[in-house]
């Protein structure tokens, strides 16, 4: 832990905007980005409601030729990275690119792209495939484009690991950057699911919401009355760099990413473990990474989906890594105003943390209304704090077993 590593850079392509001030400002002010679905006709699904990205220019980003070749996921990420290399003041052409990486995930990958090209298929046989469909597709070909976009020759792979994706990519591109191997580091999620197949195939998994007449009231975690998550869509993007050569610059810091933790469950592929065992760990081993106590810890952004087992295993396991101490935590959902964002879900919430510990404003959990059993702790409801947060958990859990923590600080 001899080199620190700090957040520089912030971008976001959210359901409440596409801009961090402006996804952050609407956080605190506890608004929802979730309707129904309006990219396509979803009146024979049982959930029709998402978490949409609006008021995304994407001229803005990508030129049109190029956007012909990319998924949405591309764009989004794509765009969220640049609007957080632009806020972190970087001008890569004057930097060593052999120290520049990128670790920007998806959780699903070229789902769109997949879908539109079937139906091709379908309607005009195999001669009318895409050349483009296979590159579009594959889940690393985002961190490729980054890559050409700015020229960094550092480490550039992808981490597919579901719902923990954008949260593993932070954590490894820190692992990185403190070995020495890089720099700076792009490192987040992006994902663009809501299409025919993505909603189609969480609905038979039963496991979205289908509160339908109320959508910015669908997404509840913790409340008794939850019934599913709400499947959303964006990028959050970071720019993580070694502290004293970001001081050197006169970098703006953020805060300080200073813990991962990262565990398994090896218990179901679709459910969490039921005592959240794998998920304590990740807790502990990521405050034991940052050199930290249960008691150094004052904030936790849960994973918090809005599902019946998963929020009760997540409480169950901050409990379990934080014993007595888990009572005096705060802790508020982001997914209780964007829905889930599946492998984008953990890059929108570091930079939700991020913001945060910035601005000592700490957003609330919405829909919070009746506490289901077990639910106990301070979710910070409905209304924004006033908070310094000195250090604090983020928790991402997905598919599989996976089980991701990040701990962040504020620099001292």
């Amino acid at each position: 832990m001899s080199r620190r590593v700090v957040v520089t850079g912030l971008g976001v392509v959210s359901p409440l905007g596409c801009d961090h001030n402006h996804f952050y400002e609407r956080l605190i002010a506890g608004q929802s980005g979730v309707r129904k679905i309006q990219t396509f006709d979803v009146s024979a699904y049982n959930s029709q409601i998402a978490g949409e990205v609006v008021d995304f220019d994407i001229d803005r980003y990508i030129p049109k030729k190029e956007q012909r070749r990319m998924d949405p996921f591309c764009h989004y990420g794509l765009a969220a990275s640049k609007m957080a290399v632009e806020d972190s003041g970087l001008d890569f052409s004057k930097e060593d690119t052999t120290k520049c990486g990128v670790m920007v995930g998806t959780g699903i990958g070229g789902l769109q792209v997949m879908q539109t090209q079937m139906e091709t298929y379908l309607a005009k046989g195999p001669s009318r495939f895409s050349p483009f469909m296979i590159p579009q597709m594959i889940t690393n070909i985002l961190p490729g484009h980054i890559a050409i976009e700015y020229g960094l020759r550092g480490p550039n792979f992808c981490i597919t690991s579901a719902c923990a994706t954008a949260t593993h990519c932070l954590g490894e591109a820190m692992r990185s950057i403190r070995e020495g191997e890089a720099d700076v580091m792009l490192a987040g999620g992006a994902e663009g699911s809501i299409c025919i197949l993505g909603i189609g195939g969480f609905c038979a998994m039963r496991a979205l919401s289908t509160r339908n007449d109320e959508p910015t009231r669908a997404s509840r975690p913790f409340d008794r009355g939850r019934d599913g998550f709400v499947i959303a869509e964006g990028a959050g993007v970071l720019v993580l760099e070694e502290y004293e050569r970001a001081k050197e610059r006169g970098a703006r810091i953020y805060c300080e990413l200073a813990g991962y933790g990262r565990t398994c469950d090896a218990y179901h592929i679709t459910a969490p473990h039921e005592n959240g065992e794998g998920a304590a760990r990740a807790m502990k081993n990521a405050m034991a990474d940052a050199e930290l106590n249960p008691e150094d810890i004052n904030y936790v952004n849960p994973h918090a989906t809005s599902t019946q087992l998963g929020d009760l295993c997540e409480i169950q396991a901050i409990k379990t890594a934080f014993g007595e101490h888990a009572h005096k935590l705060s802790m508020s959902a982001t997914k209780s105003m964007i829905g889930h964002a599946l492998g984008a879900a953990g890059g929108l919430e570091s930079v939700a943390v991020a913001k945060m510990i910035e601005q000592g404003v700490v957003h609330p959990t919405i829909n919070f209304e009746d506490p289901d059993e077990g639910c106990d702790l301070d979710f910070i409801p409905d209304q924004a704090r006033p908070m310094k947060i000195t250090a604090a958990l983020k928790n991402s859990f997905g598919f599989g077993g996976h089980n991701a923590t990040l701990c962040f600080k504020a620099i001292a």
